[in-house]
């Protein structure tokens, strides 16, 4: 069973670049699972340290502090703390044969890069495949055009970065890539037929049934369920659990997401009751950050259980990193 102290299902945001007492005080009463910066976060080196070393403090332990960190257009990191990265998709056709030791590459460098700066968990890789009709919010962040190419170079990813001692979470489970719709910013249905989605983008995400980290999308899949949207369809997430095969810790993407309907309370209660292990709210409201806390999100056993495999597993690769 996890010693660790966490009291609530939940990965929260900050504000700016510095934790505020405020922001402190609730950490250390809430004890989320852990945090995930974005470019707001960001200033300097030292500054980044040391706001991660101020979010470990306030829940009293080495909690997990995730980042977006992709490459390409979706880089939390800039430089100078950051290369300047060409976006996947791009860099994997401009490679051709090339593309697996350049993505080994680019993703044991990244791996460097986040752990100079105190951050451990990366939302990445991307394992959704690129069609022309792929909303171009989504469409340069794939690895391929075809579930083979998506596998083999998401396979090369994952493997880099925890090799290096970063621990990926795959993504957007379990396929965001025939949507054409921005889930920021609206609804995506996609229309394919069940045979159609595991023979393709469930098969991706099949192919990683061993990953301990998955988040899921904002996408109604009609042939799975046509009145919930997959990251609040308990139909879905017995798909992901039973067919995929998936019995890792499974992490909304972002609660705040236009995707999905309602406010913030109704959205906290549908995520877990489908199913969702640990709820992602990513924009630093701490308004809307209590009103999850306050809708309850405190892990069950099977969560905890799922939480301690990450965390002994984290130990493992930042032990024998090279």
């Amino acid at each position: 069973m996890i010693s660790e102290p966490i009291k609530n299902a939940v990965i929260f945001g900050c504000e700016g670049p510095k934790l505020t007492e405020v922001e402190f005080k609730f950490f250390k009463e809430t004890l989320p699972f852990g945090f995930i910066l974005f470019s707001r976060n960001i200033v300097n080196a030292k500054q980044v340290n040391d706001l991660c070393q101020s979010l470990r403090d306030s829940v009293g332990w080495y909690a997990p502090i995730l980042i977006d960190q992709e490459g390409g257009r979706v880089q939390r990191v800039k430089p100078p703390l950051a290369l300047d990265r060409l976006p996947p998709l791009d860099e994997a056709q401009k490679a051709g044969p090339n593309a697996k030791s350049i993505f080994k590459l680019r993703f044991s460098a990244i791996a460097n890069e986040l752990l100079s700066l105190g951050i451990d968990f990366n939302c990445a890789p991307v394992l959704d495949i690129a069609r022309p009709s792929t909303h171009r919010f989504l469409r340069n962040r794939c690895y391929g055009a075809n579930k083979f190419d998506v596998i083999s170079l998401g396979r090369i990813a994952y493997d880099a970065l925890k090799s290096r001692g970063v621990f990926p979470i795959i993504k957007h489970m379990p396929g965001h890539g025939l949507a054409t719709h921005d889930s920021h910013f609206g609804l995506p249905v996609v229309k394919a037929s069940k045979k159609e989605l595991f023979a393709n983008d469930f098969a991706v995400f099949k192919a990683f049934y061993d990953a301990e980290i998955a988040m899921l999308a904002h996408v109604l899949f009609e042939a799975i369920d046509p009145y919930s949207v997959g990251s609040t369809s308990k139909r879905l997430i017995d798909i992901i659990r039973n067919d995929l095969k998936f019995s890792g810790l499974l992490i909304s993407d972002d609660i705040s997401m236009a995707a999905l309907s309602g406010e913030i309370k109704e959205r906290t209660n549908n995520l877990i009751e489908a199913g969702n292990d640990v709820i992602l709210h990513c924009n630093g409201n701490l308004i809307e950050m209590k009103e999850i806390i306050n809708s309850g999100v405190v892990p069950n056993t099977l969560t905890l259980s799922r939480m301690a495999s990450v965390i002994e597993e984290r130990k493992k690769i930042q032990h024998n990193k090279i």
